[in-house]
């Protein structure tokens, strides 16, 4: 039976209960499981052509959930990257993999409500999800979250409450409401059954390419869901010999917002003690981070798993890399004329290791240009 684990003290804590962090550190728990078996290449033959044809790695099976999400195409843009088109899930964005595991442990757990937070495309994947599971649904979004994301959102039957201010500001009221007893949060920063969701597009990865993977996975990095899934998928494949080797992690920030990108310059193990935005970056509009960059998506200033994804990096031989706004819209041009039409935060990588010819690396395109429109 999988148990949550607290990183930090080693605090436990049943998967069945409503305990979405550790009652002693409030910091987001790891799961602790055993796979069901060995995966091959040759076992997957004839399996369900979604992420649940990796039941033997995952933490949930058999699910009643499901929107079909996974198995999202890999195609080749330059002779040496690649892009996987996770903007191709049900709801439009990479969440799915996470969201999925989420409220399919919510339906088995029978909350009397969900709650969420999101700068928007969380918060989609969760209230469709639910939906799907027939879960009562809240979610919590920061003013200025793009209107199309708030629309979608409304239109899957989930309740939106739009919180003044920032993302952490969001964050906190959805925590507040977390702590009502009978409620379940779905929460893709605090449960890491969202992290071994996320971790199927490295299996994906792996599958395609014959059993291999490239020499490097670049990722949009805010709350880091897809990068610790990404090294959670590494490190299970290597251990089970799978692969010979672990690529490096490439972790893309926006420059406007990169409270990780700094700590790794600066060789700190953790988030640096909290700056203020450079003048020139402060918002015009609604107050917070977000407001400073177009890639809304990963303008997080306080990532709760910051230790864990710095570390994750460090491991992986890989670095951060940091792009600007000008990039950002130079990007999501790009890949447009390329036929993509990819949403701000999912050009982030593209802008940073596109033009790499020195090795083989895969960028995620894993939002929809729908949801946010042209960069202005």
């Amino acid at each position: 039976m999988p148990a949550y684990i607290c990183p930090q003290d080693g605090t436990r804590a049943d998967t069945t209960a409503l305990t979405w962090c550790c009652p002693v550190c409030r910091g987001p728990w790891d799961l602790e499981f055993g796979a069901a078996g060995a995966l091959s290449l040759n076992s997957l033959t004839g399996r369900v052509n979604s992420l649940w044809r990796y039941e033997e790695v995952l933490p949930l099976s058999s699910p009643t959930t499901t929107l079909g999400e996974g198995r999202t195409p890999l195609v080749p843009v330059t002779g040496t990257v690649s892009a996987k088109l996770d903007f191709l899930m049900p709801t439009l964005s990479f969440k799915d993999r996470g969201a999925v595991m989420l409220a399919e442990l919510a339906r088995r757990l029978s909350p009397e409500r969900v709650v969420a937070d999101s700068s928007g495309n969380a918060g989609t994947a969760v209230a469709a999800y639910c939906a799907r599971a027939s879960l009562p649904c809240t979610v919590y979004v920061p003013e200025g979250t793009s209107p199309k994301k708030t629309e979608q959102i409304r239109a899957h039957g989930a309740h939106l409450e739009i919180v003044p201010g920032d993302r952490e500001a969001t964050a906190a009221a959805a925590r507040a409401a977390a702590d009502v007893p009978g409620t379940f949060y779905a929460s893709h920063v605090f449960n890491p059954y969202f992290l071994h969701g996320t971790k199927t597009y490295v299996y994906e990865l792996w599958e395609d390419l014959g059993g291999r993977l490239p020499d490097a996975i670049a990722v949009p990095v805010g709350n880091g869901t897809l990068l610790l899934g990404a090294a959670l998928a590494t490190a299970e494949l290597h251990a089970r010999g799978l692969i010979d080797r672990r690529p490096e992690l490439i972790a893309v920030q926006a420059e406007a917002v990169s409270p990780l990108a700094a700590a790794f310059r600066a060789g700190a193990e953790d988030l640096l003690p909290e700056n203020p935005l450079p003048e020139d970056l402060l918002p015009d509009g609604p107050a917070g981070p977000a407001a400073a960059t177009l890639a809304e998506g990963i303008a997080i200033p306080r990532p709760p798993r910051a230790r864990a994804i710095l570390a994750a990096v460090r491991e992986s031989g890989g670095t951060f890399l940091t792009v600007t706004e000008d990039q950002i819209r130079a990007a999501q041009l790009d890949l447009a004329a390329r036929g993509f039409y990819v949403e701000t935060t999912g050009v982030a990588c593209w802008a940073a290791v596109g033009g790499w010819t020195d090795r083989s690396v895969v960028v995620p395109l894993c939002g929809a240009g729908l949801k946010t429109g042209l960069a202005g």
